[in-house]
């Protein structure tokens, strides 16, 4: 578990980066993709803790309400679905916690965490897609196939965005592992 100051840092790091991309789902010249999904994955790699995760749940919703209420965003999304966002984004946040004991600098970790990281963001979209499309009540004569074609039309987008965003993390949780390696290195003098 980080260091307080360090805990806290993360956690508003984590929080403005959410803050930041979750307002524009698409993303364009001017936003950056949605990150959250990123964001409860890393959160469960540094942060840990269950309370963060409530935490950033709450931040998540809240930003939903701000951003439908002020901000003139379509409430099309929120349905009786939302209610599954939860076990979404904890399958995100709980690989995460279980992976972080294992993850170091060395690269056969980082690879173990980013496929930990893939498989997670798979079934954290299919569950919070699979919810909208089964229980949100927007698509009339719900069927199989239907679902499988808006799966596969929406699923690599939201994974790749989340991959990308895990990728640039874990480069650079590497480097700060090698800068930490390389300071505590012991130091020869010439004499």
């Amino acid at each position: 578990m980080p260091a307080a100051p360090r805990f806290t840092a993360l956690a508003l790091l984590f929080a403005l980066v959410m803050m930041a991309t979750r307002f524009k789902h698409v993303g364009d010249m001017l936003h950056l993709p949605d990150a959250s999904m990123a964001v409860f994955f890393l959160g469960g790699v540094y942060l840990r803790r269950h309370g963060a995760f409530v935490a950033m749940l709450m931040l998540a919703v809240a930003l939903d309400l701000v951003s439908i209420t002020y901000a003139g965003v379509s409430d099309f999304c929120v349905t009786a679905a939302y209610a599954f966002l939860p076990l979404a984004y904890g399958v995100l946040w709980y690989a995460g916690r279980g992976y972080a004991p294992k993850l170091t600098g060395q690269p056969r970790s980082l690879a173990g965490a980013f496929g930990v990281a893939l498989l997670a963001a798979v079934v954290s979209f299919a569950i919070s897609n699979g919810s909208f499309y089964w229980l949100g009540g927007r698509y009339p004569d719900p069927n199989v196939a239907q679902y499988l074609a808006r799966l596969w039309q929406w699923g690599p987008l939201f994974v790749r965005t989340t991959m990308s965003y895990i990728a640039v993390a874990l480069v650079v949780h590497a480097a700060c592992a090698r800068l930490a390696a390389h300071s505590h290195a012991p130091r020869h003098q010439e004499a």
